[in-house]
């Protein structure tokens, strides 16, 4: 299928870099604050409760919809392990509490170049491994670089014998390459090849690149994971490997036909992201 005419609409918006110049570090730090995509978030729904606090010593938002003892599901933002943060999916998370009646829990974690491999992954894993001990039905969630540290953590989960009841996973970087079909195709769109491999650089730093914490799968046994709903976008260079990795989890799966990547988190850029995030919601709701 071709691009829908608001994914269009948006590439119009915002053009994708044709020959892409990596930021400095100041550049960066400066920009991190800024949403550009702002006008395409979801309003900042009242709730009963949002906290900013720490759990292991990671800052996170806390978004508790209800009073009295709630599932909770960890929330990992996007961003190319570079940018993005709590304060960024603030309305996303809003939604999320609501529509799953769950307490969120949205995590800070350390960025790259900074703070490369494996601290992101170390703080997020610190927070579910708290939550955890702390909460009897725990669901981890995650975008674009948030869902591969999610699928991360359930594996670390899964060998430290805890259990999530379910793993959604919206268009994980899981193989982080390149050099792969999807980025032939697909790779002049908003996530541009260029870009994401300069991200990856930053997030790697002397990394080995096939630990599977740094590319999830990699992970040679994948049995006894939790569960998983892996969700994409039809025009995401991801999408294949997505679809790969979904396949190896026997996890449900849903392509979202004429989108693009990060959709989900711009309900007034994209409308069927409201679509995603109802889909995404009942199957949280139906794993406590």
């Amino acid at each position: 299928m071709t691009l829908h005419d608001r994914a269009r609409a948006y590439l119009d918006r915002f053009p994708p870099a044709v020959d892409y110049v990596p930021p400095t570090l100041a550049e960066i730090q400066e920009s991190r604050p800024v949403d550009g995509d702002a006008e395409g978030r979801s309003p900042r729904i009242p709730l009963h409760e949002v906290t900013d606090t720490a759990i292991a010593g990671v800052p996170v938002r806390i978004f508790r919809p209800a009073p009295g003892d709630l599932p909770v599901v960890v929330y990992i933002h996007g961003g190319g392990f570079v940018f993005g943060g709590a304060d960024v999916d603030d309305p996303m998370c809003r939604d999320l509490a609501v529509q799953t009646g769950a307490m969120v829990v949205s995590v800070d974690y350390r960025l790259a170049p900074e703070h490369p491999f494996p601290a992101a992954v170390d703080d997020c894993w610190a927070v579910v491994e708290a939550v955890l001990r702390d909460h009897a039905t725990v669901a981890v969630m995650g975008e674009s670089a948030g869902a591969n540290l999610a699928t991360v953590c359930a594996a670390l989960a899964r060998d430290a014998g805890s259990a999530l009841t379910h793993q959604m996973l919206v268009y994980p970087c899981t193989e982080m390459r390149t050099d792969t079909r999807g980025f032939a195709d697909e790779g002049h769109h908003n996530l541009e090849t260029a870009r994401v491999a300069w991200l990856f650089d930053q997030y790697a730093g002397d990394a080995d690149r096939a630990d599977p914490r740094f590319a999830p799968a990699l992970l040679k046994d994948k049995t006894g994971l939790a569960p998983a709903t892996v969700i994409t976008a039809e025009h995401d260079p991801l999408t294949a490997e997505c679809e790969r990795y979904a396949a190896e989890l026997g996890a449900e799966y849903r392509c979202f036909a004429g989108s693009l990547h990060g959709f989900f988190g711009l309900p007034g850029f994209f409308p069927e992201a409201a679509e995603a995030r109802r889909y995404a919601a009942g199957r949280l709701r139906a794993s406590f």
